[in-house]
Formats: structure tokens, sequence, C-alpha cells
């Protein structure tokens, strides 16, 4: 890949569109809104208004799954992409899809 290559084309998993506010704390436990577009069993993008950097760890609640732990892997334009410290096992996903979906 080159240095042009976005990092959405660099994913190997796609990710599922979503309109999903969650709640979640920041490394310094701060309290955020996030408004999540994507996700995947791997990671999320959200919209989010705070000042974090990549390499930061963030604690997200989700339906189904409960609470996960992100590392923010890049910042733009009020979004951040976020990789999980562990995958969400398929079965649990797919309930978790479902339920944001409802909304």
């Amino acid at each position: 890949m080159t240095g042009t290559d976005s990092f959405a084309s660099q994913r190997e998993v796609e990710r599922d569109l979503v309109d999903y506010r969650a709640r979640a704390f920041g490394p310094d436990a701060r309290q955020l809104s996030l408004q999540i577009v994507n996700i995947s069993p791997h990671g999320l993008m959200a919209r989010l208004e705070a000042g974090y950097v990549p390499g930061e760890r963030i604690r997200v609640t989700l339906p189904v799954t409960g609470v996960v732990v992100a590392e923010i892997r890049w910042v733009l334009g009020g979004r951040i992409g976020c990789s999980f410290d562990a995958a969400i096992d398929r079965a649990s996903y797919y309930e978790l899809l479902a339920t944001m979906l409802k909304r």
C-alpha cells in the first residue's frame, strides 16, 4: 500500500453502518457521548467532539456486550476510529447489531 491509501481502505473487515448514541469514558475517566457511525466485531467509528489522540484508550458501553475497551487509532474532523482490545464474538456481534439497528 502507498502512503496515500486511506485508513478505511486498509481495513480487512467491513463495517456495518449504524446510527447509535453510546456512553463512553475517556482515558481521563470523563464521561463522553459518542455517536457511533459504523461498527464491526473489531472496532468502530464515531463522532466525538473531544481532544483525544491516537493511542489513547476509551471504554464504550454497548448493548449486549457491555463495556468494551478500545484504542483510538485515528482522529479526524470530529470523528475517531477505534480498534477493540478484544474482538466481539460473532453471535454477540449479530445480537448487538440487531439491537443497534432497532433504534
